[in-house]
């Protein structure tokens, strides 16, 4: 009962004007930037964030804005997957196998539609899991210490290439990157300056705002300039919609199963929205069998990766929210704009700041009803911007990103940072250096070396109290399962992934 009390707090939160207004904004905006090949809901996130400090928005205004955005960016992938075959991210990527297909046979219109019905499935699915799961493991991190905390970043940085990374230790690199980073500035707990080089702009440490827009934002610019992506690209004729419900309900169940493994896959560690969209495919392929004609353009081969990789991306949330460790990329963009509003995430979010967080919670369903009444009749117009070249669309991306960097502080040196960050993460991106890890090293940085601080004065200095209870214990296993995994498995569920690909009929 108090759940659901929370939630009706919520819904009145959200359902304020300004905060519906938001939402609506955000999941357009969201569903336009997932439209495009290579931003995907970690940028997306990423440019408004800027948007948000020049508006002066209220954190629960802010944090409903970017959901939305995210929930947006995630329906949005679909579309260039089902008329270009190209992922508008990853997780789209196995929307490709049967969406294409359909285009090709003059069905995009209705692949579109079933990927908006899935995908709303798949994220009322994983919402409704948060809305259950979120409070009981609240209550239940209340139990962590310092050691615990402590194991659990470690769990956070092991587990953050994910099964699916390519290159496990290009994870840790950056990991080790991003915590460097966080060391920067005065020392809370001595008042040692750390790196500052004298440099006064230093001595509070580098925000991580910067970071995150020239690391995801600039250098995204810089390689459409590289590209020299002039030029929009060609696609498959959206014809009428003749999708019929007797289709619809026949893809029900395929969209409830995906919803709840995608969701179980966003929860876990280091799976998130690719797993959960793989999963999906392949499992109801194999349920399915024969009764179904995957690859050439079955509608439930639709419907399985959007339900899958839409219940991962609400699933993703929860552990950003009770242990204030993201699930994925994008909600480690999420939790850096939580701390930069001076709030604290993780189990006393849900008593401390419980409006925020019911507030998105509700935002997201009532984003999700949103998103089905976007993109079904609007889906013309979001397909048009496919054809827009980009030489006119990244401009008005940069001038969002350095307004709002320079609103936030009225600092040169702020931009000047940020461009130094764009510019470096141009050159990671190149060497094939994960972003997030990076992202994440300087979040989780300054809370891992308080909490070890923490647990060694309480120890005395005795460093077995970092394993001592059972459940510091498990985490440390969980973590080292972490490490070892993407060796064993990762390898094995890519060829798998690439050969779905390269078996599609329609692949080039």
């Amino acid at each position: 009962m108090d759940t659901l009390q929370f939630l009706m707090d919520g819904f009145a939160v959200a359902l304020t004007p300004t905060n519906l207004l938001f939402a609506l904004f955000g999941a357009f905006i969201g569903t336009l930037i997932g439209a495009l090949p290579g931003l995907g809901p970690a940028n997306g996130v990423a440019i408004l964030i800027p948007l948000a400090f020049t508006l002066g928005l209220p954190p629960e205004t802010a944090m409903i804005l970017l959901t939305s955005v995210y929930a947006g960016a995630m329906y949005g992938g679909r579309i260039s997957s089902i008329l270009l075959n190209i992922p508008g991210d990853e997780p789209a990527m196995m929307t490709c196998l049967d969406g294409y297909p359909m285009a090709q046979k003059g069905k995009a219109a209705e692949a579109l539609a079933m990927s908006a019905i899935a995908s709303f499935a798949g994220s009322l699915i994983g919402t409704i899991g948060l809305i259950l799961l979120a409070p009981v493991l609240a209550r239940f991190a209340l139990t962590f210490g310092p050691a615990e905390y402590f194991a659990l970043f470690m769990l956070a940085f092991a587990t953050l290439g994910g099964i699916t990374g390519k290159n496990p230790m290009k994870t840790v690199v950056a990991a080790t990157i991003g915590i460097m980073i966080s060391t920067v500035g005065i020392d809370i707990a001595t008042g040692t300056q750390r790196y500052t080089f004298g440099v006064l702009k230093l001595y509070e440490g580098i925000d991580f705002i910067l970071a995150i827009v020239g690391l995801f934002a600039i250098s995204e610019l810089l390689f459409f300039i590289e590209e020299r992506a002039g030029a929009g690209r060609k696609m498959i004729k959206v014809g009428k919609l003749m999708l019929r419900p007797k289709e619809i309900l026949a893809a029900v169940p395929t969209m409830f199963r995906g919803g709840i493994l995608g969701f179980i896959a966003g929860v876990l560690p280091g799976a998130g929205a690719s797993l959960g969209s793989f999963i999906s495919y392949t499992m109801e392929k194999q349920y399915l069998g024969k009764k179904a004609h995957f690859g050439d353009g079955d509608p439930r081969g639709v419907a399985a990766p959007e339900a899958g990789n839409n219940g991962a991306a609400s699933g993703a949330l929860v552990p950003m929210l009770t242990l204030g460790v993201p699930g994925s990329g994008t909600t480690a963009v999420l939790l850096a704009m939580l701390i930069s509003l001076n709030i604290t995430p993780g189990p006393l979010m849900f008593t401390q700041n419980a409006d925020i967080v019911w507030g998105v919670i509700a935002a997201l369903l009532i984003g999700n009803v949103l998103l089905l009444l976007l993109n079904i009749p609007l889906v013309g117009f979001f397909v048009k911007l496919l054809s827009v070249p980009p030489m006119y669309l990244l401009p008005i991306v940069t001038m969002v990103a350095f307004v709002g960097i320079y609103s936030i502080s009225h600092s040169a040196f702020d931009l000047y940072f940020m461009i130094a960050f764009g510019v470096a993460g141009y050159v990671l991106r190149k060497l094939e250096i994960p972003m997030v890890p990076i992202i994440l090293g300087m979040l989780l940085g300054p809370e891992m070396e308080k909490n070890l601080g923490h647990a060694l004065v309480i120890s005395d200095g005795e460093w077995s109290i970092l394993w001592a209870s059972p459940l510091a214990l498990g985490l440390w296993i969980v973590a080292g399962l972490g490490l070892i995994l993407p060796y064993i498995i990762g390898p094995i569920l890519r060829r798998r992934m690439n050969n779905a690909m390269k078996e599609s009929p329609t692949s080039d």
